[in-house]
Parts: C-alpha cells; sequence; structure tokens
C-alpha cells in the first residue's frame, strides 16, 4: 500500500555544512542536493557523523556553520512547513513497550487526522503483524517493534524521508520489503536520504555519500 505525496515538489539543499563533536570535526565543506526521485545513502564507520547529518538535514540539530534550505528558504525560516514535509525515523525505533502496536502507530500517526484505524491496521498487515495489532510490544521480538515503527512508510504521504538505520534488526523478509518500500516512494518520485550498512542495489536514482574516516 502506498499514499499520494502531499507535495510535488522536493529540493533540499546542504551548502558547505561543517559540524564538530567533542572537539573533533566530523565534516566540513559538506554540500548536497536532494531532489524528485533521489535516494542518497550516506556510507561511512561508525562515529564518522551519519546520524548527525541526518538529524541536521531533519532540522533537528543546530549546532552546525553552513546553510540549509527547504524550497529555496532557509530551514530556519520554514521548519515548520518543512516538517510535514518529511518523515523522520530515527535509529531507535520510538515505539512505546507498554503499547500495542496499532496504539503505537495512533500515536506515531497523529498529526496526519486523515489515517483510520482501518489504514492503520492494513499497515500493520502489510509488515507482517496481522495477529500482533493488539499485541503489547514489549511481547515483541526487536525485528517486529522495528516494523511497528516502519509501518508509518505504508501511510506516509511525505515527500522526503529520512531513515537511520532502517534495516537494523530485520530479518530477510522485511529486509526484502523496505527495499520495495524504498523503491516505491523513487519511483513515485519521492526521495530517501538514509543510513545503513545494507548494500543497496538496483534501485534507480541511487546515489552515495561517504562520510571521512572516525579517527
Amino acid at each position: 500500500m502506498s499514499r499520494p505525496l502531499d507535495t510535488e515538489a522536493i529540493d533540499l539543499s546542504a551548502h558547505a555544512l561543517m559540524c564538530e563533536r567533542d572537539d573533533r570535526v566530523l565534516f566540513k565543506d559538506l554540500s548536497l542536493q536532494i531532489t524528485n526521485g533521489d535516494l542518497v545513502q550516506l556510507t561511512g564507520p561508525n562515529g564518522a557523523g551519519k546520524t548527525t547529518l541526518l538529524r541536521l538535514l531533519a532540522g533537528l540539530n543546530q549546532d552546525f556553520e553552513g546553510e540549509v534550505r527547504w524550497l529555496g528558504q532557509p530551514m530556519s525560516e520554514c521548519y515548520s512547513t518543512y516538517a510535514h514535509q518529511r518523515l523522520y525515523m530515527g535509529h531507535l525505533p520510538a515505539v512505546k513497550k507498554a503499547l500495542t502496536p496499532i496504539e503505537n502507530l495512533r500515536w506515531l500517526c497523529a498529526n496526519d487526522a486523515s489515517d483510520s484505524d482501518d489504514t492503520l491496521w492494513q499497515a500493520l498487515e502489510a509488515v507482517s503483524l496481522y495477529g500482533y495489532e493488539e499485541t503489547p510490544c514489549l511481547q515483541l521480538s526487536a525485528g517486529q517493534q522495528r516494523r511497528v515503527a516502519l509501518a508509518r512508510l505504508c501511510v506516509s504521504r511525505a515527500p522526503l524521508w529520512i531513515l537511520d538505520e532502517p534495516f537494523t534488526a530485520l530479518d530477510a523478509a522485511g529486509v526484502a520489503w523496505l527495499e520495495a518500500q524504498l523503491q516505491a516512494q523513487v519511483a513515485r518520485r519521492g526521495a530517501v536520504i538514509i543510513t545503513s550498512h545494507h548494500a543497496l542495489q538496483g534501485i534507480p536514482g541511487l546515489r552515495q555519500l561517504a562520510l571521512g574516516d572516525a579517527a
């Protein structure tokens, strides 16, 4: 299942980015542009700044030099609009373990009032959680909890997905499903920025951006 995008225009640009952590430069003079149909995979060793760059591009990290623009406007001037145009998923699944999958999905999708319960149940079925919809997440495996979070992709209208290690804890079937979602997002002229040690292959629009050695 997939949803129409909220907007046809995607233009996320970054210019001369520089970011430090603990007196160590993670990256500098970094520039990139994301437009319709792009799939950008950030690569590099642990500690190279991949998650930091994702959070920066998502508008969640202001501790940097340089400029990030959305549709030509500085992020500081359009963040409230941009936040509804991008879907950010961090390295952790952001699943409340005391809640069930359907309760978690209602919470995760709370900003989109158009998502009916039927739609959310269908999303959980799409990620192979049929029969587990009302099981507390603390009773689910790590891979199943990851699937709860990834169910958001089934109902997302966001033109831009920003995903941090989404393949973590997935089995082979889950990996194949997620690869198909990435391909579908690109095919409908959306865009994806992703960090992953998983080798992405055969998806049109794929390009890689390598961050430097963490030493």
